[in-house]
């Protein structure tokens, strides 16, 4: 069994207009396969709002957090012995480094929106590839979180949940708590 490991992930820069809803999609992945946290700059603060929704209805204490400067918290994950990896076509091909990330218990995955600066190539210990074609950042993160955890964020327990989807073979079957507001 694996030992307990801490996941987060710094979202770097934004693109104007499509943004707000990938910057939230790389949130909620984040969250459901299996992060602690996400790290954002120049986001819209409607972000936070969104997520503090999702935790109180589906459970769980995925964290949000503003940041001003990206090269900051990577430099300070990377002084508290995180591994930094960051997600990019041009790297190493997840495949050859998957069972190296599952032994690191402490990660600190970086998804850049525009083309991200030079030097986080060299401030990350892994530059990770996701195949070797165009494809979303999104899609990138989802993979390299479910290769971290081998698929184990799909048992994870989110603490507190109002709703609790319940799988089914067939048809939609949701467990909802009864709350008093």
């Amino acid at each position: 069994m694996k030992k307990e490991f801490k996941i987060e992930v710094v979202r770097i820069g934004q693109r104007l207009v499509r943004d707000d809803r990938v910057t939230t999609h790389v949130a909620l992945v984040s969250r459901a396969f299996g992060a602690n946290k996400i790290f954002m700059t120049e986001v819209n603060p409607e972000i936070k709002e969104t997520l503090d929704k999702i935790n109180t209805t589906w459970g769980g204490s995925f964290e949000l957090q503003f940041i001003e400067k990206w090269k900051t918290i990577v430099k300070k994950k990377k002084e508290d012995g995180f591994q930094i990896v960051h997600l990019t076509m041009y790297g190493e091909n997840v495949n050859d480094v998957q069972e190296e990330l599952q032994k690191k218990d402490k990660i600190l995955i970086v998804v850049g929106a525009e083309k991200v600066p030079r030097e986080i190539y060299e401030l990350a210990d892994f530059n990770i590839a996701v195949g070797s074609q165009p494809h979303s950042e999104i899609s990138a993160l989802a993979i390299v979180l479910d290769r971290i955890n081998n698929g184990r964020q799909f048992d994870r327990d989110f603490p507190n949940a109002r709703r609790k989807i319940i799988p089914a073979k067939k048809g939609k079957n949701v467990q909802v708590k009864e709350t008093r507001d």
